[in-house]
């Protein structure tokens, strides 16, 4: 059961391309001595890793930004439902748009990484057609070493077909599209395609990258997570909680709004947030519910096996939304929450339930909110561990 605390929530608050194109800054290549890597051929020039200036100079300007482009993902996505683009249709867009690149005199290519710690990084090549493209897309990147990503065992691969025709997606049976682009990415393959001006939709195409990226970084021993950080002083706070919460503490919020990663010993998050790039492990770990009923209380101290199963059934007034992601899934839930009590666990950190709805009115029916908890989840998850419980 949960143990009501008499405190209030702000108390409780105080490989790529690299053979192909491997030098710093650029490279020609002679019609005589085309190289090809991943279906792209660099027919004249070859603009690596050029800086905002550089690529300022090549024309680049700052694109308007868009929203709500169409997001297509396909490969193993835990939970959800089918692929929403199919192998060939994939495989024949990445045909058309490496085909697309290669036909362009000037590329612009962009080596980074998803992942402020380099311990469980993804390396990721950006591939463009456009100098805005890059301007905008390396921005999200952290800075890796050079020849990094030739060297890494996953890369992923980002390829930007700005000038191909707005028909693209009905010509290979996708469908008509947003006239402004869309977005597909294949998480087997862990490769992205931007398509027309999709790039300027920044929060879709995070939302795919870190789709692509959160196997690797699980794998790697990171736990990407659907938080944000709260500090204050030298303490820092774990928070997940729905957007319309952190509205009301934006001041204490680190600017990252893409999700962090929970490192061995520290915090880190998935994309560049222009100041630090690590903190120290979490004094304590908040996660927020919704319930008007007034069964979860004000604020609940919890087990790592409570806070588990609440940070995977994310219960926000009569809906679920397992480990607060509202994005794609690209790694099994369960298998995070399992991950994130150990993690609680072995570094004892404080956890805490609070109701953003309040809580003060106890009323009959908590055995009911249980039953809702445990019979959602069991539906997803019939494997629960003992340790998870309300």
């Amino acid at each position: 059961m949960l143990q009501r605390l008499n405190v209030s929530t702000s108390q409780c608050l105080n490989v790529s391309m690299s053979q192909c194109l491997s030098s710093q800054y650029f490279y020609h290549l002679s019609q005589t001595h085309r190289q090809s890597t991943f279906g792209v051929i660099v027919k004249d020039q070859a603009f690596l890793n050029l800086n905002s200036s550089q690529l300022q100079h090549k024309g680049a300007t700052i694109a308007e930004s868009l929203s709500g482009l169409p997001l297509l993902v396909r490969g193993h996505v835990p939970g959800g439902g089918p692929s929403e683009i199919s192998k060939p249709h994939f495989t024949k867009l990445l045909k058309q748009v490496t085909n697309h690149i290669s036909s362009i005199s000037n590329i612009f290519v962009h080596d980074g990484a998803i992942g402020s710690s380099p311990k469980c990084d993804v390396k990721v090549r950006l591939i463009s057609d456009n100098p805005s493209a890059m301007l905008s897309l390396s921005h999200m990147l952290w800075e890796t070493p050079t020849r990094a990503v030739s060297q890494d065992s996953c890369p992923l691969t980002v390829y930007v077909a700005t000038s191909i025709s707005p028909g693209i997606g009905e010509s290979i049976g996708l469908g008509s599209k947003e006239n402004d682009g869309f977005i597909a990415a294949d998480i087997e393959r862990s490769s992205l395609i931007l398509c027309g001006k999709a790039f300027s939709d920044s929060n879709t195409t995070k939302e795919a990258l870190a789709a692509l990226s959160w196997p690797v970084i699980f794998a790697r021993g990171g736990l990407p997570l659907s938080a944000r950080l709260l500090v204050s002083g030298d303490s820092v706070v774990l928070l997940f909680a729905p957007k319309r919460t952190f509205k009301s503490c934006r001041d204490l919020l680190v600017p990252s709004d893409a999700g962090v990663i929970l490192y061995s010993n520290g915090l880190g998050f998935l994309f560049q947030t222009g100041g630090s790039n690590l903190f120290k492990l979490p004094a304590s770990v908040f996660l927020a519910s919704s319930d008007s009923s007034g069964v979860i209380p004000s604020v609940s101290k919890l087990s790592p096996g409570q806070a588990a199963y609440h940070f995977l059934a994310g219960y926000q007034n009569g809906k679920f939304i397992p480990a607060y992601n509202k994005g794609t899934w690209s790694i099994d839930p369960l298998e995070l929450a399992k991950a994130f009590m150990s993690k609680l666990k072995d570094d004892q950190i404080s956890s805490y339930l609070f109701n953003v709805n309040g809580g003060e009115n106890n009323v009959n029916g908590g055995g009911d909110l249980e039953e809702k908890y445990k019979s959602f989840l069991l539906s997803k998850f019939p494997a629960l561990p003992e340790e998870f419980s309300f």
